[in-house]
């Protein structure tokens, strides 16, 4: 590059590269903090750490009431000690509340004591839900910690109320959830809505914990298309804190038989990069429900899709690019990595099974599943398969199938054998091929 003809840059000069891309960060933080300074911080109103937690809520809520007349974002100031506040919460339409972390898995640490330290909200509140949210809000970069919640004894478990709820007096629509991070949920994000009063449009996205009800996020009755991206489930979420939860604590996590993330009465739910581990199931997509679901694993777990259907229109889910480790629970007759059941279509491409121990639950003694595929009832339904690598299943072959009127395609995939499987079932022509 040429300044008034007489010096020349080579910006191939790897010198020149390091010293842009230095200035670019340097520019980026000076930017995110002048934009920090340009938020009222929630100290101004009186919200602090050396606060009593009823104080701190009313306070608190005070400044969201303030912020909703001109959907002002309210800056959740780091400091060393969290901010302790009661449940209650309602964050009303156009706030945001804006916090300092990324996501922060295995948890950010106070050099002097075992807690998180930035921008954190200590939760000790077991009544009330922390905190609701209404139409067109924000919540980022926060995290979420629970002090008192058990790693070690599956007993003293405490079943909390959610940390973030969709409102159940309103309807929740443009709700943008990022960057937050949960140390002892029990409920992480809960959008179960009713018919009545449906949610839409809501955005999960970088969001970590370990929820020990086993659900990280449920939507009920969203009609208008959400989306859950780049979302993590683990037991270790905060080992830098406190360790990771213990292997009794994961055992009765899985042993509740939830699905980390549930899909109801949703129309087109996106869901891309998500992961659980230690959860008795992956993800449950109910009968009215239709999407997409990609980049995903689901690892140590009983099922790892349960998919339902309601009708043949457009109950169809199309699953791309996944991994699936199902070796936990009862029986091994009772672990599956996928079930199928109900009405419409299930298309899945490149989607794997394998199984085997873990150390940090209790696997079945076979350390496999019992199959590939249960398609089970008695209602026409169809599936297309293509490239799916399945192995480590005690059972014959790769399905189990229940349902006489399924319609099922495999193509080009890959047998615990590792030889290749085609199969074709089509009972209205009474057709039944298999190819290995």
């Amino acid at each position: 590059m040429k300044i008034k003809g007489e010096l020349t840059i080579n910006l191939e000069n790897t010198t020149m590269k390091k010293i842009i891309a230095s200035l670019a960060v340097c520019l980026l933080f000076v930017l995110n903090a002048v934009h920090a300074q340009d938020m009222p911080s929630i100290r101004k109103f009186g919200v602090k750490p050396e606060n009593s937690a009823a104080v701190n809520k009313a306070n608190l809520q005070k400044a969201i009431d303030w912020a909703s007349e001109t959907g002002t974002a309210l800056f959740i100031e780091p400091t060393g000690e969290p901010y302790h506040i009661d449940g209650g919460i309602i964050l009303k339409r156009n706030v945001s509340l804006v916090g300092v972390n990324g996501p922060t898995p295995r948890g950010t640490v106070s050099p002097t004591k075992k807690q998180p330290v930035g921008s954190v909200f200590e939760i000790t509140d077991r009544v009330h839900p922390f905190i609701t949210v209404e139409s067109s809000t924000q919540i980022k970069g926060i995290q979420f910690w629970y002090p008192e919640q058990t790693i070690n004894n599956p007993d003293s478990i405490i079943p909390y109320p959610a940390t973030i709820q969709a409102s159940q007096t309103s309807m929740t629509q443009g709700v943008y959830l990022s960057c937050l991070t949960f140390y002892g949920e029990y409920l992480a994000m809960d959008f179960n809505t009713s018919r009545k009063l449906p949610c839409e449009l809501m955005t999960f996205e970088h969001c970590y914990g370990y929820p020990l009800s086993g659900q990280f996020i449920r939507i009920d009755y969203c009609y208008d298309i959400p989306r859950i991206l780049h979302c993590h489930i683990n037991p270790a979420v905060q080992r830098f804190i406190r360790g990771g939860f213990s292997k009794s604590v994961v055992d009765a996590v899985i042993a509740k038989n939830t699905f980390a993330y549930t899909i109801n009465h949703t129309d087109n739910a996106q869901l891309m990069d998500v992961f659980t581990f230690g959860t008795y199931g992956g993800i449950l997509l109910g009968d009215e429900t239709y999407g997409q679901l990609t980049n995903f694993n689901f690892d140590c777990v009983s099922v790892g899709i349960y998919k339902k259907g309601a009708n043949t229109k457009n109950r169809n889910w199309q699953i791309a690019q996944g991994s699936i480790i199902a070796n936990t629970g009862d029986n091994v007759k009772d672990v599956h990595p996928i079930i199928i059941e109900g009405q419409g279509h299930t298309t899945l491409t490149n989607v794997e099974a394998f199984s085997g121990g873990n150390g940090a639950l209790t696997t079945v003694p076979e350390n496999k599943s019992w199959d590939f595929m249960l398609v089970r009832g008695d209602q026409k339904l169809t599936i297309s398969l293509f490239g799916s690598r399945m192995r480590d299943y005690v059972s014959d072959q790769p399905f189990t199938i229940e349902n006489k009127k399924a319609v099922i395609q495999a193509v080009a995939c890959i047998d615990k054998n590792e030889d290749l499987y085609n199969l074709t079932i089509d009972p209205d022509k009474n057709k039944t091929t298999s190819s290995q």
